[in-house]
């Protein structure tokens, strides 16, 4: 029972700082993969950034330059900095983690419930 809880939504002015924190808890291993995505309403969910457990790490264009995303391996555990924010960073965040399995040729993918991310003009 995997369990994903995300931490440090808010509501921040344009141009400030606002960081996530996403704990997973009771894998039965480290993830090979987590990250973030995010929804506005009307809007397609997009990735935000991942970071894999090598610590390769992936980011959306409209974030790049912003957002940094780091992870804890041994508390499956993943960050998201966000800096010089704007009004259209406004949306739902979600974590994400994933397993792979290579053996049986199939991951495993876990989402956490969302927070609300609001950036004011």
């Amino acid at each position: 029972q995997v369990q994903l809880v995300e931490s440090g939504g808010g509501l921040v002015q344009a141009g400030g700082s606002l960081r996530l924190s996403c704990a997973a808890s009771g894998s039965i291993g480290r993830f090979n993969a987590m990250g973030w995505h995010r929804q506005a309403p009307g809007k397609e969910r997009e990735l935000v950034a991942a970071v894999t457990s090598g610590g390769l790490t992936n980011y959306g264009d409209s974030v790049k330059g912003r957002f940094t995303i780091s992870s804890d391996n041994a508390k499956n555990t993943v960050y998201l900095q966000m800096n010089s924010l704007k009004p259209d960073d406004t949306a739902v965040y979600y974590c994400n983690a994933k397993i792979t399995v290579p053996v049986l040729m199939k991951a495993y993918d876990y989402w956490g419930q969302g927070t609300q991310v609001t950036v004011s003009s």
